[in-house]
């Protein structure tokens, strides 16, 4: 199925989620690796399901389904796609026609299913938070619908491209506009090496020496009948790198090898017939690199962390004077809320990893 038809293999691994041993993430990864196109949800052509749609070369697509959406309800999936029709041009059309809460447009909004409106993220946002009523009164639906004052379109500042990956994995567990590894290289150093040469070197030749990578962490295991060795398997933007943990080697880097999001390993190349491991020799947590992501666009210098999730208000530049960090909690218009956590911690809450034992 994979080899011949890896469209309908991918939708079907995706519909059957949450199993097996990788997450959504990387079952897309590796469908685009295999010349499947994904195309993402739309509120315009999603259904609950992720589905497959026909390409112009005769080949299918693959179409992110509403179940991606994190905190949507089915039910209100199918009412979306029951009153579609010829498509929504805003939200509050959506809101209108299929008569979901403002909640469950927020959550379309957030996962950028409102693109085939030509609306951003942001703007369909704004237009989600002027929907305050939990559905449309009867006295104002009918032939004056749509007719009413409508204020000036808001000039909202432009995601980058790292925000715009965060809000993706916050709303939709994955991202297809970029990986996160990709966006954080041109900062790793010459030294690192993607996954994909590293496999390809040591399979063109004999492996030998040692090798440095660095990737997200999608799974770890540590089976009962292997003496304590845990086994990562780390994700960059062109692929997966087996590594391998000895017991040794665990008790110096415990808390990298079970915290970790994003790990940096030195090791030495092993090669097992096709298959090649990273023998760990040392291990460090770059979790907190995964913060820079979330910098807006324009910015050149990464916001300072803040150890409760606060603005920097000076925003590191050593040309003014350091002021007090504001919680997050009281400042204006913001709820109180918890505190927020270390960055580690909101790392692995974005990019969760599936650990076995």
């Amino acid at each position: 199925m994979k080899r011949h038809h890896p469209a309908a293999f991918a939708c079907a691994l995706l519909n059957s989620q949450p199993m097996g041993f990788y997450a959504p993430a990387q079952i897309v990864r590796d469908a685009r690796e295999h010349g499947v196109e994904v195309r993402p949800v739309s509120v315009d052509h999603s259904a609950w399901d992720c589905t497959l749609e026909p390409r112009a070369d005769g080949s299918l697509a693959l179409r992110l389904g509403f179940r991606q959406v994190k905190g949507l309800r089915e039910e209100d999936a199918r009412w979306i796609v029951a009153a579609r029709g010829n498509g929504y041009p805003d939200p509050e059309s959506l809101w209108r026609r299929a008569g979901v809460p403002p909640a469950a447009l927020e959550r379309l909004a957030e996962a950028d299913s409102f693109a085939p409106a030509g609306l951003s993220r942001r703007d369909a946002l704004w237009a989600v938070r002027a929907i305050r009523a939990p559905k449309p009164l009867p006295l104002f639906a009918g032939p004056m619908d749509g007719e009413g004052i409508r204020e000036p379109a808001p000039d909202l500042p432009r995601m980058s491209l790292g925000e715009a990956v965060v809000e993706d994995y916050l709303s939709l567990r994955l991202s297809l506009r970029a990986h996160p590894v990709e966006l954080l290289r041109p900062g790793l150093g010459p030294a690192i090496v993607p996954a994909i040469e590293l496999t390809a070197a040591a399979l063109e030749g004999t492996p030998r020496g040692r090798a440095e990578v660095c990737g997200l962490v999608i799974t770890r295991q540590r089976p009962g009948t292997a003496s304590g060795i845990i086994f990562l398997t780390l994700e960059d933007e062109t692929g997966v790198c087996n590594v391998v943990v000895w017991t040794s080697v665990y008790a110096r880097f415990r808390a990298a090898v079970i915290g970790g999001r994003l790990l940096r390993v030195v090791g030495r190349i092993q090669r097992e017939g096709a298959v090649v491991h990273l023998i760990a020799e040392q291990v460090e947590d770059c979790s907190f690199l995964l913060s820079r992501l979330a910098r807006p666009a324009g910015e050149d210098v990464p916001p300072a962390l803040a150890g409760d999730g606060g603005i920097d208000p000076t925003g590191g530049r050593g040309d003014e004077a350091r002021r007090p960090v504001v919680p997050r909690s009281t400042q204006p218009g913001r709820q109180p809320g918890p505190r927020a956590r270390h960055p580690r911690d909101q790392a692995r809450k974005l990019f969760p990893s599936r650990d076995f034992h």
